[in-house]
C-alpha cells in the first residue's frame, strides 16, 4: 500500500526536493540565483528599443520570434535567476493536449508543438481523456468532432483500447476513452534557453537578458511608455511588453492600467519510485492520461507518477502575498500543498491508477500549490493596452500555447496581425467593466471549476452579474426575460411571458422543437416564437450593449476614410456598414458607420467587440491629427422597434415624420418619442421594417414606456437577442464578427465586397482588391439541415463549430489548408429549416450540392441554400424597404 505519509500529504524532505528538480530539470537546480546564460549580464543596458518583463517560456519565445522578424535591440528583465526564474513554467505540468473546442487555441497548441518539436524540446507520449459517465462520452464525441473541425488527429477508443496503451488504468471505471495522437511533453525551460540562444543570434548579440533585476516602475510620459525602473538602473524603451505571468498586474498597475488575472492555486504531487516504469527509459513511455470527470491527470515522469488536480475548491491567491524567491522554501509559486483540498483528489486518483500508487516502494517525492494565472474567462490576455501607447500584454498563457502566442504577438507589434486571430484574447476585452478585483477573483473562481468542466457552449457564467444594466433592465425582468450576458451587459436571451405564443405557432415550431437536453440547454422555444411573431406584427428588442463612439474634429473624414472599407464621405444623416481591416485583407471588426455632421460620425459596433475597437481605432489616430474620440456606450441606451407594425407603433408618439419618404432606410436622424429626445437609425439586422433609437440612459425607461404603450394597439411583443443574433440574422445571411468574420478571412470569400475598391486609401486595400481579383479559395455559404434523426431516433440540432464533410465522409479543405465548419447554426422558423453557415472551398460551393455535417458522432445530411450573401428570406429587402 502507500504509505499512510503519502495519503495524508508528507512534509517534503530537502533531499527528495532536490532530487525531483534534478529528474525534472537536469540542467536547472532547485534554487539557482545567479544562473547567468551566454547573452546575459551583470550590467543593465541603459536603453533598448523593446524591453520584455518575464523571462518565462513567454517572454523567451516572444525574444525569439521578434527577433526573428528584424527587432535588433530587445532586452529581458526577471527578478529570478534563469534558466528557471521562479514563475510557472518551472513547476507546470509540462504535457500539451491539442484539442480543444476552440479553433484558435487548437491551432495554437499545434503550432506550439511543431516548434518545441524544432527545438528538440518534444516527446510525442500521445494523451487519452477518459469517460467515467455517459454524459462524458457525450463530450468526448464532440471533442471527436471539434478534432475533424480543426484539423487534429484523434480517435475515440474503447475501454479495453485504453487499456492497452495504458495498461496501469483501472478500465472497470473506464467508459471510453478520447485519444489525441498528437499529444504530448515537453521541456519548457530548455525550450526557453534554445529560444534565447536563437534570439540573439539573430540580433547578432542585440539580446540583452538581465536575470535577478527587479522592476520598480514603468515610466509613462504623454500617454506613452517610456522606461522601466529596475533595481539595478532605468533602461528607457520605446516599447514594452509584460510577459511576467501572474505578476502581470502588479506591473500593469505601475503605468495606471489593468491586466485582470489572479493567481490560482493548481494542485499537484509526484509519487515514487514507481517499480512499473523501471523497466523504461525516459521522461514518457505512456500517454497521458486526463480523468476527465474528476478533474484530474495522471502522467509518468521518469520513475514517478505526477498527479495533478483541477477539482478542489478554487484557491485564490494576492500578487501581494507571493513570497520572494530568498522567502519561498521551492520558489515563490511552489507554495505548499493544502492537504485537506487534495483529499478526493487521492482517493480518485487511488481508484484510477491503483496499480501504480499501491506500490509500496512509493512516496511522496514533490507536494505543491502550484500557481498559475487565471483569467475572468480563462483565455490569455494579448495585445497592446490602449490607455499607455507602446505597452503591450502577453500574459496568462499555458506553456502548451507558449512558443504560438510568442510568434502571433510578435507578428502582432511588427506587422500589425497575427496568422492566427487572436481577437478572443485580446486583453482590451474587458475594458471598463471586467478589471477590478472582485470581479476578476469571482469570474476566476467559477472558470476555475470549468477547466475540465464540460462546458456547453452557450453556457452563462453565474457570477458577477447585473454589471451592467440598460433603463429596461426592470422591466424586462417585470416580463420574465431570460438574460445573457455579453460584455457585462444584461441581455434578454428570450422571455419566459411569451410562452402563449408557443400555442399560437404550434404548427410552425413543431418540428423544430429540441427533444435532446444538450441541444435545448441555454435555449427555448420561445426564441422561435418571437421570431415568427415579430415577423407578423412587431417587437421591442434591446439593449443590444451596442459599444458606441463618436468621432469629431476636421481630420475625422481622412481619419474615417483611412479605417474602414466603405466610403466614409457621405451626406449627412447616412449609414455606411463597412468592414473594418487588417493590412492582410482580413477581418478586424465590422461595424455602421453614421455621419452625424461635416466634422462628427458615429460609429456603433457590437459590445463584445467594444474594448477592441476602441484600441483599434484609438491606436490608429495620427498624432498630428484634429480627431477626438469620445466613447458613448455606458451613456447611450439603444432599443429596436421591428416588424411590419413598427411605422404604425412609432409614429403615433413621435413628433417627426416617420413615413418611407421622410426616413428613408440606411440613414439617421434626431427624433422625440413623447418626451425623449433620441437618435435613430432605420436600419435592420433581423430583415424587417423599423429603426434602432438611441437615448441618454437616464431617459430609457421612460423611452421604453412610451413605446410600450403605443404597441399594445399594434400587438407588441418583448422579442430577445435570440431572435435579433441569431434566427433573424441567419435567415438574412448576415455575418457575425467572431464568427463568419475573422482574419483567416477577406470580404471577397465572406461576399462583402459591395463596396467595391474606394478612390481613398484604407487599411487592407492592396489586399482587398487583390482578393476581388483573384477566384475565392472558399465562399462563405448558407446550408440547411435535410435530416435531423437519419438513422432514426432523437431528432438532433446542430449548436456550431461542427466539421463540414462530403459525400464519403472526408471533411472539406480548401487550397489554403483551411477546413469547413459550422461559423454559425440556428433555425429559421419564417423559412422552416435549421439554416448553418460555413466556408466552403469552390469545388463544393454551388448552392443545391449534398453535404453532411458531423454532430455528436453521426452525419447529418445537409444541403447548399445559397452561395455569398444572398438572403434566403426577403432577399430583395422589401420589408427593410417598406
Amino acid at each position: 500500500m502507500v504509505p499512510a505519509s503519502f495519503l495524508k500529504g508528507a512534509t517534503l524532505k530537502t533531499d527528495d526536493v532536490e532530487r525531483y528538480h534534478h529528474e525534472r530539470r537536469e540542467y536547472s537546480s532547485v534554487r539557482q540565483h545567479t544562473g547567468e546564460t551566454a547573452m546575459s549580464s551583470n550590467s543593465l543596458r541603459s536603453e533598448a528599443k523593446t524591453v520584455i518583463i518575464g523571462g518565462g517560456i513567454v517572454g523567451n519565445s516572444l525574444a525569439y520570434h521578434l527577433a526573428r522578424m528584424g527587432r535588433e535591440d530587445i532586452a529581458i528583465l526577471d527578478k529570478g535567476p534563469l534558466p528557471d526564474p521562479g514563475g510557472s513554467t518551472g513547476h507546470a505540468s509540462n504535457f500539451l493536449m491539442p484539442v480543444e473546442h476552440s479553433k484558435e487555441m487548437t491551432h495554437l497548441t499545434r503550432r506550439s508543438i511543431e516548434q518545441y518539436k524544432d527545438m528538440d524540446t518534444f516527446t510525442n507520449s500521445g494523451g487519452i481523456e477518459v469517460a467515467r459517465t455517459e454524459e462524458r462520452v457525450e463530450e468526448l464525441k464532440r471533442r471527436l468532432q471539434s478534432a475533424k473541425a480543426w484539423g487534429e488527429p484523434a480517435e475515440l477508443l474503447t475501454p479495453e483500447e485504453v487499456e492497452a496503451l495504458v495498461p496501469y488504468v483501472n478500465t472497470d471505471l473506464v467508459k471510453a476513452g478520447f485519444y489525441s495522437t498528437g499529444a504530448g511533453t515537453c521541456d519548457p525551460l530548455r525550450a526557453g534557453e534554445v529560444m534565447r540562444a536563437r534570439a540573439d543570434e539573430y540580433t547578432d548579440g542585440g539580446l540583452h537578458v538581465s536575470p535577478n533585476t527587479e522592476v520598480l516602475d514603468l515610466h509613462v510620459e504623454d500617454g506613452s511608455i517610456a522606461a522601466v525602473e529596475t533595481d539595478r538602473g532605468t533602461v528607457t524603451a520605446d516599447e514594452v511588453v509584460i510577459a511576467a505571468g501572474l505578476w502581470s498586474p502588479k506591473l500593469a498597475e505601475m503605468a495606471g492600467v489593468e491586466i485582470p488575472l489572479t493567481p490560482a492555486v493548481h494542485q499537484m504531487v509526484s509519487v515514487g519510485p514507481i517499480s512499473f516504469f523501471e523497466d523504461y527509459e525516459g521522461e514518457i513511455s505512456f500517454p497521458v492520461v486526463r480523468d476527465m470527470d474528476t478533474q484530474m491527470y495522471e502522467r509518468q515522469h521518469g520513475n514517478d507518477l505526477e498527479v495533478g488536480s483541477y477539482q478542489h475548491r478554487p484557491i485564490l491567491w494576492d500578487v501581494e502575498d507571493i513570497p520572494s524567491i530568498d522567502e519561498a522554501p521551492l520558489s515563490p509559486t511552489q507554495p505548499p500543498l493544502t492537504d485537506d483540498a487534495f483529499e478526493q483528489s487521492m482517493a480518485d486518483a487511488l481508484e484510477i491508477v491503483p496499480e501504480l500508487l499501491d506500490d509500496p516502494e512509493a512516496g511522496i517525492r514533490h507536494e505543491i500549490d502550484g500557481l498559475l494565472s487565471q483569467t475572468p474567462d480563462g483565455a490569455p490576455l494579448l495585445g497592446p493596452l490602449q490607455d499607455v501607447d507602446g505597452l503591450w500584454s502577453c500574459a496568462a498563457i499555458w506553456i502548451k500555447e507558449a512558443p504560438a502566442i510568442g510568434e502571433a504577438v510578435a507578428q502582432w507589434m511588427t506587422r500589425g496581425w497575427s496568422d492566427i486571430d487572436l481577437h478572443g484574447a485580446d486583453v482590451n476585452r474587458f475594458y471598463e467593466y471586467g478589471n477590478s478585483r472582485s470581479f476578476v477573483k469571482d469570474r476566476a473562481s467559477e472558470g476555475f471549476q470549468k477547466i475540465y468542466d464540460i462546458v456547453h457552449p452557450a453556457e452563462q457564467y453565474q457570477s458577477a452579474r447585473e454589471l451592467r444594466t440598460s433603463p429596461f433592465y426592470e422591466k424586462q425582468a417585470d416580463l420574465d426575460a431570460e438574460f445573457f450576458e455579453a460584455a457585462g451587459w444584461e441581455r434578454p436571451q428570450w422571455y419566459e411571458s411569451n410562452s402563449d405564443l408557443l400555442d399560437r405557432y404550434e404548427d410552425e415550431l413543431a418540428e423544430f422543437r429540441r427533444p435532446n437536453e444538450w441541444d435545448s440547454r441555454w435555449w427555448s422555444p420561445n426564441i422561435l416564437a418571437e421570431h415568427l411573431h415579430t415577423r407578423e406584427h412587431v417587437s421591442m428588442i434591446g439593449d443590444m450593449g451596442f459599444s458606441i463612439f463618436d468621432f469629431r474634429g476636421s481630420d475625422v473624414v481622412d481619419y474615417l476614410e483611412r479605417m474602414a472599407v466603405g466610403r466614409i464621405d457621405v451626406d449627412v444623416g447616412k449609414t455606411v456598414y463597412t468592414p473594418i481591416l487588417a493590412e492582410n485583407g482580413g477581418f478586424v471588426s465590422d461595424l455602421t458607420i453614421a455621419r452625424l455632421g461635416p466634422e462628427h460620425y458615429r460609429v456603433v459596433t457590437g459590445g463584445a467587440a467594444g474594448g477592441s475597437d476602441r484600441a483599434w481605432f484609438g491606436g490608429h489616430i495620427p498624432d498630428d491629427a484634429d480627431v477626438t474620440m469620445i466613447d458613448r456606450s455606458e451613456s447611450l441606451c439603444t432599443l429596436g422597434v421591428w416588424g411590419p407594425n413598427a411605422r404604425d407603433m412609432v409614429e403615433g408618439v413621435t413628433e417627426e415624420d416617420m413615413s418611407h419618404d421622410a426616413f428613408e432606410p440606411y440613414t439617421a436622424q434626431e427624433i422625440t418619442v413623447g418626451e425623449v429626445d433620441a437618435w435613430a437609425m432605420r436600419l435592420s439586422y433581423i430583415g424587417e421594417q423599423g429603426w434602432e433609437i438611441y437615448a441618454p440612459m437616464g431617459q430609457g425607461r421612460r423611452l421604453w414606456d412610451v413605446l410600450w404603450e403605443a404597441g399594445q394597439d399594434h400587438n407588441v411583443r418583448p422579442a430577445g437577442m435570440g431572435v435579433y443574433g441569431t434566427t433573424g440574422r441567419l435567415e438574412k445571411g448576415y455575418r457575425l464578427f467572431g464568427h463568419e468574420l475573422e482574419l483567416e478571412y477577406n470580404p471577397a470569400e465572406a461576399g462583402l465586397t459591395f463596396h467595391g475598391v474606394k478612390d481613398a486609401d484604407f487599411i487592407g486595400k492592396e489586399a482587398y482588391a487583390e482578393a476581388i481579383d483573384e477566384e475565392n479559395t472558399a465562399t462563405l455559404c448558407t446550408l440547411s439541415v435535410d435530416d435531423h434523426a437519419p438513422e432514426g431516433g432523437e431528432r438532433r440540432f446542430m449548436l456550431g463549430n461542427e466539421p463540414v464533410l462530403d459525400e464519403n465522409g472526408d471533411v472539406l479543405v480548401d487550397d489554403e489548408g483551411r477546413r469547413s465548419y459550422v461559423t454559425s447554426a440556428g433555425t429559421g422558423p419564417s423559412v422552416g429549416k435549421h439554416l448553418l453557415m460555413a466556408y466552403l472551398p469552390q469545388s463544393h460551393a454551388e448552392e443545391g450540392q449534398s453535404l453532411q455535417v458531423e454532430y455528436m458522432g453521426q452525419q447529418y445530411p445537409v444541403t447548399v441554400e445559397v452561395v455569398g450573401s444572398r438572403s434566403l428570406f426577403d432577399p430583395e429587402n422589401e420589408r427593410i424597404r417598406s
